[in-house]
Parts: C-alpha cells; structure tokens; sequence
C-alpha cells in the first residue's frame, strides 16, 4: 500500500510540475513522472508469474526476475540523459516567456 501511495505522490507533483511554465520545472516533473513509473515496474515484476529461468539451478522463490530491473535501469539511463539535454537547451535557450510580442 505504501507503494502504491509513493507511485501516486511521485506521478502527481510530476504532473503538476510539468503543467508550470518554467523549463526546469518541466524537466523536474518529467524526472518524477520517470521515477514513479519505475516504481511501478518494478512492483509489477512479481517472481510468482514465472517459471525458473534454470530449471536445474537456483531457488525458485528466492530468485529476483532480472527483466523489470532491466527495464528499470535501461529508463533510468534514458530520463537521465534526456533530462540532461532538456536542461541543455533550458539553458542555452532565450526565455520566450517574459518577452512581450512587438
């Protein structure tokens, strides 16, 4: 339950975050929004689903399914390099926000 309440909190100020004008604030909502949803993959990644990957080695029960962490760590390595580039052109870029149109 706890879990589930962190996913929600995590995708919700992500959401929130991403509805505001500021870059920063837009990348920093795309980054939990990121977080919650790895969260959430890796809770679904239940070891009772599967079979043994090794029928003759290991313990089936306390064998950890190895596919949702790596699809954790592969999004982890994508939100932080786009996160990375987003931050970039945030600063790289003018801030058309502030600038009356002549």
């Amino acid at each position: 339950m706890t879990l589930a309440i962190t996913i929600g909190i995590l995708v919700a100020g992500g959401v929130y975050l991403m509805l505001q004008r500021g870059m920063v604030r837009i990348v920093l909502g795309l980054l939990l929004v990121g977080h919650g949803a790895n969260l959430l993959l890796m809770s679904s990644g239940g070891i009772f689903r599967r079979e043994l990957p090794l029928l003759q080695f290991g313990w089936g029960p306390q064998t950890a399914d190895p596919l949702p962490q790596a699809f954790v760590l592969t999004a982890i390595v994508i939100a932080f390099s786009i996160a990375i580039y987003m931050l970039t052109l945030a600063a790289s870029g003018s801030d058309d926000d502030t600038e009356e149109a002549s």
